[in-house]
């Protein structure tokens, strides 16, 4: 059912505002669309945020509607009311939401034709039976140019050139009453849809914010163990060369090393080596001979001329 038709400046208006609206709309989707697939927690707080701002007025809208039904249908009474008094002497385009919701739903006044004789340009005729009416409310009718009156019959004694057959009896009030009850349901039902639809994009958004919150916490707790182990590692892990060259690391500012080159761990071992062979070589332990009964034998004094020259057996016999 239309009730009003707007002309082609005022639907130009409305395309252009409803444009704006789908391209914000538009704009805060790619945002949380971004923010979910570059896992950034600040464009998904955006998108939050919208959204919570659109259920909570969705929500208000949807409760205003519901508990003010009654208070609703008195106040859009007496606006047309007001429209019907004016008609002919106010605003053209208040004239032409009227002319359409008669027309096009098949009413006349908001509870009949009778409703017009408060008009301020009716009241002036002085008419003994209401057949001047808005050319709107007649089944068919032929306007003037100068004027949106019609007359039931053409009369041409009276101030107005329309002519019109077939009066609609019913009231329009109505008819808009009758489209409420029949739509009213649906309109509800919508927009409860859209909003429990937006209750779940707000618990997606926010599983998704708390979830790249602990993964970000969860990488930098991971970058301070490893700068703590890398630190301990290089505290405790003393250098076997006393900061020297070595084959492993080298310093490539100073090049290769040399072929005899020796550390000092290999030096200091070399050194302990030595020395053990000196004490091998230099003396022998002590020997007890059983089978002989000499007693303990010890070695003679090495002779750097001669070397050694046996046993020396003890004098003191066991």
């Amino acid at each position: 059912m239309v009730f009003v038709f707007l002309r082609p400046e005022e639907l130009q208006v409305v395309a252009v505002g409803l444009f704006i609206i789908g391209g914000v709309v538009a704009l805060v989707s790619l945002t949380g669309c971004t923010g979910a697939a570059l896992e950034k927690r600040f464009l998904l707080l955006v998108y939050f945020g919208f959204l919570i701002a659109l259920v909570l007025g969705q929500l208000y809208v949807t409760v205003l509607l519901l508990l003010n039904r009654d208070t609703i249908n008195s106040s859009l009474t007496q606006t047309v009311n007001n429209i019907i008094s004016r008609y002919g002497n106010s605003s053209r385009r208040s004239d032409i939401i009227m002319d359409n919701i008669q027309h096009y739903t098949n009413c006349c006044g908001i509870n009949g034709p009778d409703d017009w004789l408060k008009n301020s340009f009716i009241q002036t005729l002085n008419l003994t039976s209401l057949n001047v009416l808005p050319c709107s409310c007649f089944l068919s009718f032929q306007p003037s140019i100068n004027s949106s009156w019609c007359l039931e019959t053409n009369n041409t004694n009276e101030p107005v050139s329309g002519t019109g057959n077939g009066i609609f009896n019913e009231g329009c009030g109505q008819k808009i009453n009758q489209w409420l009850q029949e739509n009213f349901i649906t309109i509800v039902a919508m927009a409860a849809f859209l909003i429990l639809i937006q209750i779940f994009d707000l618990f997606i958004a926010g599983s998704l914010f708390r979830m790249f919150g602990q993964k970000d916490a969860l990488k930098k707790n991971k970058r301070l163990v490893g700068e703590d182990d890398a630190d301990s590692d290089s505290d405790s892990e003393p250098d076997p060369d006393g900061g020297e060259q070595n084959y492993a690391f080298m310093d490539p500012d100073e090049g290769a090393p040399e072929p005899n080159y020796m550390t000092a761990g290999d030096a200091n071992n070399m050194a302990d080596q030595y020395n053990q062979n000196q004490n091998q070589e230099y003396q022998e332990p002590f020997h007890y001979n059983q089978n002989q009964n000499q007693g303990f034998q010890e070695p003679l004094h090495f002779n750097q001329n001669q070397g050694y020259h046996g046993y020396q057996v003890a004098s003191q016999r066991y």
